[in-house]
């Protein structure tokens, strides 16, 4: 941890959990020296940007084609700013730069399945480093929204279903970004859980809940990451719109959590004027995707009719500028011209990201790492002779070697932006030189035929299988689309020895599985992923990864079984289809999502409500074999638990203790309060602490305001996933109380 908040201070604090630093302060103290030199309309031109794809002649600066653009002050010193899409790498949606490349990173969820901090910070400093390269000094990326739903289409993107898991990989991530001296964005405040109806629906749950839950994985990547900007969501919370919401913008963030940096909205976010400045929004991004351009004239016009006071003018600029300062992004001027990158080096970067969070689900009789013994391999399905799969949306990547398969949408809310895209990084390719003494064949998967008398004449058959989804829509259900299902239960029924690859978003359903003696989860992996997988298969890499998100057993077991509003928009699409003429008069109006687990979000809600997952939270195997012995337990002020840990293996490997806590009374679900990543030799032992984050131990008590620890007996699980129970103790903590 030390590394990651020596990480952390190289980027320059925007944030300070107890109180400002000396640098924070120097940072708003320069920020305010120059806002007081600027004209008022040179203040108002920093609180608007422009979206270049429909910005062509509104600036004398060049235009990149990208996500945003704001004009600096030149006779002040302050920077032109240029912003792209980058959780994943730096994006390049539908080619909008013709040509232009970069390092594509596996998804966020296969990021937080290393649950390794590391693999996040070096995964942000190579995004950072290309985006700096190509002329972009402020990047959208920190996804950090928590996973509530496994069918939503954005899951993809973030960091799942814990809030600590999140908030540290999340602040990680941020954190590498911005070592490169440019500006990274923590997104999207907050509770934008789903994409069915994102732009209207009203989140609904208690303040209590909130802050326990999605909002204090914020608050850990905030503090960890130290972000130059918050972007705020789409949706309502609570009733009010994500961007002009003054609880969450300007009691939460601003006040209780010290934040001094500035809030952005989403592409398309903002409704108000007066009502979104006064609520804490500092900039109208993207101001050609809203109804009009609120931050400029109407803005204008509020300040001078006294609906927003010239003193929140200046705070939003200095605001914009502190962030920019505290991140070194307005003291490293971009190149004039893209510079060269090390993309070999940087594919690296990725596919060592990719090995860490592939997990290995199920592997019964150990028929996994693939025997050097076996001649012929039946390959079979999921486009694997061309390459791997990617999520969609604005986080797009177009990748070193380009994209063997790309298909428009044909409809649909993201046909607009978004294609079904591969990355060329074949895994029948890599196999095949990982195993040249083996006949590996390749089948499509499109005959049942042809699969199964190829799997029947094979050792060994491995089954990949894709589920695509993309921003802007969830999938109507967990089951894999194509008739997947009928393919893996066919080979499965041909030949024993089968393994399955899954490509996916997040979790399916897998009807099949007890007939699949191995199954390894990949995520989307990125462009090295073909040769990440094959690394997994044939045991030159142990496998590490741990699950961040829930698998259900079934589509009952998730607290929504699908998207909440999925019936108004096909209700809503049915009549334009029959009414093309009035097709636009037919809008999705507001309606509200409940969400009654409230903090029990994830593995919480399964324990809370009895339920025995398909795969739990935490959940993932190794080639080798782990044990903990000597646990002890200390509580009082702080709760840690010491422990052993042995590779009683032949191999070495890595293991991830998690420590998970609840009240002995009460009935509360545990919750994940500590882990961390360690690899071993065989017969290595280490001993190990792990201390318990405090406000995952407490209660956030909304008449103190704060959290608050209860005095009394805790529950102490040392496990190996969410589920495990095996060495359960118990422990006395004092009673404490923190600030919000």
């Amino acid at each position: 941890m030390a590394a990651l908040l020596a990480a952390s201070a190289l980027a320059g604090p925007v944030a300070a959990r107890d109180g400002d630093s000396d640098a924070l302060a120097n940072s708003r103290e320069r920020a305010e020296s120059v806002v007081a030199r600027m004209t008022f309309d040179e203040k108002i031109a920093l609180l608007h940007g422009l979206f270049p794809p429909m910005a062509e002649g509104k600036t004398t600066n060049e235009l990149i084609p990208s996500a945003g653009h704001v004009d600096g002050v030149p006779r002040l010193g302050v920077p032109l700013v240029r912003k792209s899409d980058a959780s994943l790498g730096v994006a390049n949606q539908v080619e909008q730069r013709k040509g232009d490349v970069a390092t594509a990173m596996p998804s966020a969820l296969a990021t937080a399945a290393s649950f390794d901090p590391a693999i996040a910070y070096q995964g942000g400093a190579m995004i950072g480093g290309e985006a700096r390269a190509k002329r972009f000094n402020v990047l959208l990326a920190g996804g950090i929204n928590l996973t509530r739903d496994p069918w939503a289409g954005r899951n993809f993107e973030y960091m799942g279903e814990d809030p600590l898991l999140a908030g540290l990989l999340g602040g990680a991530q941020i954190a590498g970004v911005q070592s490169n001296r440019i500006v990274s964005t923590v997104k999207h405040f907050v509770l934008n859980a789903q994409e069915t109806g994102r732009m209207v629906l009203d989140a609904r749950i208690d303040e209590a809940a909130l802050r326990m839950s999605d909002l204090l994985a914020f608050q850990i990547a905030i503090e960890k990451g130290q972000p130059g900007s918050v972007m705020c969501a789409y949706n309502k919370i609570n009733g009010d719109w994500g961007c002009e919401n003054d609880f969450l913008l300007n009691r939460v963030l601003k006040r209780d959590w010290g934040y001094a940096g500035w809030v952005m909205s989403d592409w398309g976010a903002v409704h108000s004027s007066a009502k979104a400045a006064n609520a804490g929004l500092d900039q109208q991004a993207g101001q050609e995707l809203d109804p009009q351009i609120f931050f400029d004239a109407p803005l204008k016009a509020d300040v001078a009719a006294g609906r927003v006071p010239t003193a929140r003018i200046d705070d939003m600029a200095t605001r914009y500028l502190t962030g920019l300062i505290a991140t070194g992004a307005y003291d490293t001027p971009m190149p004039d011209a893209e510079q060269p990158i090390d993309y070999a080096r940087n594919a690296d970067i990725a596919q060592r990201a990719a090995e860490a969070g592939i997990v290995l689900l199920k592997n019964d009789g150990d028929l996994l790492p693939v025997a050097t013994t076996a001649r012929r391999i039946a390959v079979i399905g999921g486009a694997a002779d061309l390459g791997v799969l990617s999520g969609g949306g604005s986080s797009q990547v177009r990748s070193v070697g380009g994209a063997p398969i790309e298909i428009p949408l044909a409809d649909g809310p993201a046909a607009a932006f978004v294609r079904v895209t591969y990355h060329a990084s074949s895994p029948l390719s890599a196999l095949r030189k990982a195993l040249p003494d083996a006949e590996i064949v390749f089948v499509d998967g499109r005959s049942l035929n042809a699969a199964t008398e190829a799997a029947a004449d094979a050792d060994l058959a491995i089954v990949f299988a894709t589920q695509w989804t993309t921003e802007a829509e969830d999938v109507p259900d967990l089951k894999l689309p194509h008739h997947q299902d009928a393919l893996i239960a066919a080979v499965a029924q041909a030949q024993p020895n089968n393994v399955l690859v899954l490509e996916t978003g997040g979790p399916v359903l897998m009807p099949w599985a007890d007939r699949v003696p191995a199954i390894v989860q990949a995520w989307y992996p990125g462009q090295r992923g073909g040769e990440a997988i094959a690394n997994i298969l044939t045991g030159r890499v142990n496998p590490s990864g741990r699950l961040p998100i829930t698998f259900p057993a079934h589509a009952g077991q998730p607290p929504r079984p699908w998207p909440v509003g999925l019936d108004r928009v096909r209700a809503l699409e049915a009549k334009a289809a029959t009414d093309p003429a009035n097709a636009g008069n037919y809008r999705l109006d507001t309606y509200p999502v409940e969400y009654a687990e409230g903090a029990d979000a994830g593995y919480r809600w399964y324990e809370k409500q009895g339920h025995t997952p398909l795969f739990a939270f935490g959940h993932g195997l190794s080639y080798t074999r782990f044990a903990y012995g000597r646990p002890v337990v200390t509580g009082g002020r702080s709760l840690t638990i010491r422990f052993d840990v042995t590779n009683t293996g032949k191999r070495a490997g890595v293991d991830v203790p998690q420590m998970y806590v609840a009240r002995e009374d009460g009935g509360a679900p545990m919750r994940l309060a500590a882990f961390t990543r360690i690899e071993l030799q065989p017969g290595e032992t280490r001993r190990v602490t792990l201390t318990a984050e405090p406000r995952i131990v407490a209660d956030y008590d909304t008449t103190l305001p704060g959290w608050r620890i209860a005095a009394g007996r805790y529950r102490v699980a040392l496990g190996r996933d969410a589920g495990d129970r095996s060495m359960l103790s118990t422990v006395t903590l004092n009673a404490a109380t923190m600030k919000p």
